[in-house]
């Protein structure tokens, strides 16, 4: 089969390209993520997630769909969450490399200045020799996140203030403020358990004075968190300046909104000018959002989380189980009659490996205009549809040819 990759150097050019082919007219496109979608076996000779999940819905869907599969970033390559979601939204994530500092501090709407310097944080366990035992300190509540925040947030290190914020569970948001800062920062986050959290290290001369200030946060923090087990230390990770990054509406012509539970995902589409609609808590909330909202916009960007939580759990019933929760919703979104419907993951998570993966993404494209692969909807079908395997740049453009939404391009 073909693979269709736009080469690196001819993105600019495809760009320029696409917003000068963009019309308008009442359109609508509904882009739906599944985070995380994509699955193994976790038996030899099982099926996987999807397969195995009972999906008479989404099924139902598929066989008046076109499908195909993504990579998200390029084949072999395993992204996180943050560059996976702007490649589907047509935003090359080579060229726009966003820490998940910014995502997590503009997920909870907090007003990040141009000069700050922001981290994800995770609130981690450390055992009496200083390694980590547990990097997500037991999936904390909120609640008790917000108890640990504050007793971090205010510290002064030189001139420079630290701001440190509840985003979700063991997820906090660190901004430094009041200096000149270097985002070319290694983690402090070590991945695994086991062994010390790293220091933070720069990763160009000019960033060790940023070094020097993030581990002498992460020290006092480790003085002040020392009785609070299970969340007695403080990870960072994604250290990250607010890039000057285009509008989705500038490139697009659409006025876009998000319907979406997590943070980290309204961060992504704040970053990118979309419009952050109040969802609730649950896929049903979610999907009443998405109703009520339906007049107001041309673009509709639904993120449903627990695909992808429960694969990192390495819980293949739990997965299959979310799956299923979704398919049931899916009659409410027709029923919408979205012009344009994608439906797809930002990334794999199978839950025989525990994480993210690099394995093509399940792709999902409906509209008058495609030709049906009249097939359900798992990745050994979307590996045979008529969309063929792209890179995530590439969905984009083709839900706006399917909106009618680009004009001819020449004579």
């Amino acid at each position: 089969m073909l693979v269709s990759h736009l080469e690196d150097r001819e993105v600019a050019l495809y760009d320029d390209l696409l917003e000068r082919l963009v019309k308008k007219n009442s359109s609508k496109i509904l882009l739906v993520i599944l985070d995380g979608v994509g699955g193994l076996p976790f038996h030899p000779g099982g099926g996987t997630e999807l397969e195995e999940a009972s999906t008479a819905e989404l099924d139902k869907l598929a066989r008046t769909s076109a499908l195909g599969l993504h990579d998200p970033i390029a084949p072999g390559i395993t992204p996180g969450s943050g560059p996976a979601h702007l490649g589907v939204f047509g935003y090359d994530p080579l060229r726009w490399d966003i820490g998940r500092g910014v995502l997590a501090a503009l997920g909870i709407g907090f007003d990040l200045e141009k000069d700050d310097l922001a981290a994800r944080g995770n609130f981690a366990t450390m055992d009496d020799a200083g390694n980590i035992t547990d990097r997500r300190a037991g999936r904390i509540s909120s609640e008790t996140n917000a108890e640990l925040s504050a007793l971090l947030n205010g510290m002064k290190i030189g001139d420079v203030d630290v701001i440190v914020k509840t985003v979700k569970e063991h997820r906090a948001a660190v901004i430094f403020r009041g200096g000149q800062f270097s985002d070319n920062l290694a983690d402090s986050d070590p991945q695994v358990t086991g062994v010390p959290a790293k220091r933070v290290e720069p990763l160009e001369p000019g960033a060790k004075a940023s070094a020097d200030l993030a581990n002498a946060f992460a020290e006092e923090a480790n003085r002040r968190l020392a009785d609070r087990s299970p969340a007695n230390t403080i990870l960072l990770r994604g250290f990250a300046r607010l890039p000057d990054i285009p509008s989705f509406e500038s490139r697009y012509g659409m006025k876009a909104c998000a319907v979406a539970t997590y943070p980290m995902y309204k961060g992504l589409a704040r970053l990118v000018g979309m419009d952050v609609l109040d969802a609730g808590e649950s896929l049903d909330t979610q999907v009443e959002t998405l109703r009520k909202a339906w007049g107001d916009y041309d673009f509709f960007f639904l993120h449903y989380k627990y695909t992808d939580s429960r694969g990192e759990d390495g819980d293949f019933g739990a997965k299959v189980r979310a799956i299923e929760d979704f398919d049931r919703r899916v009659p409410d979104l027709v029923a919408l009659e979205p012009d344009v419907v994608v439906l797809t993951g930002d990334h794999s998570t199978p839950s025989a490996l525990k994480s993210h993966s690099w394995h093509p993404v399940p792709l999902l494209l409906r509209s008058r205009y495609v030709i049906p692969d009249l097939m359900d909807f798992n990745e050994k079908n979307c590996s045979r549809g008529n969309l063929g395997r792209m890179r995530a740049l590439e969905i984009m453009p083709l839900a706006m040819a399917n909106a009618l939404r680009l004009e001819k391009y020449g004579a």
